[in-house]
């Protein structure tokens, strides 16, 4: 077959794929091989979606609830949307300032694929989503990264942002707690920000909000068109149920902003997949509305888990990692590890090395914060049973303690 008949779109030919899926993906192949892999790499909870939900999903689909729904979302999870952010966030949004999504990433992408243009920036604090910049550049437009690094707890400061604008620049993304880190930003923080973006009317914010419900140590979660209503004008909040509920494979997002923004997603999601499964949606209805104790739950045991994984990777020779706010990742400095040698010979360059060698030698899936855009870390995710983590952990000090100096 010819080249021209397999050319690609050229954004889509310079994106990269998800370093996160291509590590699942190493490890489906070692587990295929035989081979047993406890997998710290992806960034989905290990619990059971609440039995309420799961029965609200079954009862829509036993009362005939199958069929396409408006393309911004059935109304009622709309109506449930809003109560959501007005309730938790102080947003003062009604159902029609809301739009319901396949998954919060399909909220990301309209948003952006809605409004970016040849020659637009993106401003991204790194470390980051994987996808951020990935989308950015399906976009047209090109994501400007801005290291955030430990001194700054991982955070964006007005500083840095105000360096990072440009005439140019279109939107900046704020995550928070964040993915990888599990940075929290406080009011403040978001208030010093916020003076920023006020100064640069042309920017807007896309606040991605995900991980809203899982933050300890009894702090209180802000976001940004919360602590500074005058930027609620050019800034989308999203969120949804896949973290908070255990309901990733449910692939339900949402947002609110404002509503000329709203309606261009729209558009985009009409002719893209015409709306969200049906099914799902009548289920997420449940978990905005019905009992909320289990995500008080299940944060106490990500708490827990935190804390034992911190204190077990810092006893690791050659690691350090700072006590992540919210999220359930951890994400450790191997900088002490580069340049050793693993125990099979194998000389380690980068942190991708390690990432590669702990999984090859030690059975454990991480993924290498270069893929975050910081290097050199690992991201740990410790969404996963105790004793999966103790084990895994045991075999990460194993792993450093036997690394040896380059000859």
């Amino acid at each position: 077959m010819s080249g021209d008949i397999q050319r690609l779109n050229r954004h889509l030919a310079a994106a990269q794929p998800s370093a996160t899926y291509r590590m699942m993906d190493r490890v489906a192949a070692r587990r295929a091989s035989g081979a047993t892999v406890i997998s710290l790499s992806a960034g989905e909870p290990d619990f059971d979606t609440p039995e309420h939900v799961r029965d609200a999903g079954v009862e829509a689909i036993r009362a005939w609830h199958t069929r396409y729904t408006q393309v911004a979302g059935l109304r009622a999870l709309r109506e449930a949307v809003a109560a959501k952010f007005r309730n938790e966030n102080g947003l003062a949004v009604d159902w029609q300032d809301t739009i319901v999504c396949s998954g919060g990433k399909q909220v990301i992408f309209n948003a952006l694929a809605a409004t970016l243009n040849e020659g637009d920036e993106v401003v991204v604090p790194a470390p980051y989503w994987v996808s951020y910049p990935e989308i950015v550049a399906l976009s047209g437009a090109r994501a400007v990264t801005v290291p955030c690094r430990a001194a700054t707890a991982f955070k964006l400061t007005p500083d840095l942002l105000a360096a990072a604008i440009t005439p140019r620049t279109r939107w900046l993304i704020l995550n928070s707690p964040s993915n990888p880190t599990g940075a929290v930003y406080t009011r403040n923080e978001l208030l010093a920000l916020a003076e920023v973006l006020l100064a640069n009317p042309h920017v807007l914010v896309l606040s991605d909000d995900i991980y809203e419900h899982l933050i300890f140590d009894g702090a209180t979660f802000h976001t940004l068109a919360q602590v500074e209503p005058r930027l609620a004008c050019r800034t989308l909040t999203m969120n949804g149920v896949s973290k908070a509920y255990a309901m990733t494979g449910w692939r339900i997002g949402f947002g609110t902003g404002p509503r000329w923004l709203l309606d261009a997603m729209e558009k985009l999601q009409g002719q893209q997949t015409s709306g969200a499964s049906s099914i799902s949606q009548h289920a997420a209805v449940a978990a905005l509305t019905g009992p909320q104790d289990f995500i008080a739950r299940s944060r106490g045991v990500l708490e827990e888990r935190r804390n034992m994984v911190v204190r077990m990777l810092n006893d690791a020779p050659g690691l350090s990692c700072s006590l992540p706010g919210g999220a359930f990742y951890a994400f450790a400095s191997c900088a002490d590890l580069i340049g050793k040698v693993t125990a099979a010979g194998r000389l380690l360059e980068t942190d991708e090395d390690v990432a590669i060698a702990l999984l090859d030698e030690g059975g454990i899936g991480v993924v290498h914060g270069s893929a975050f855009g910081l290097g050199p870390y690992i991201r740990i995710a410790y969404a996963l049973d105790e004793a999966s983590l103790l084990k895994a952990c045991r075999t990460i000090q194993v792993f450093c303690d036997s690394l040896t100096a380059d000859a």
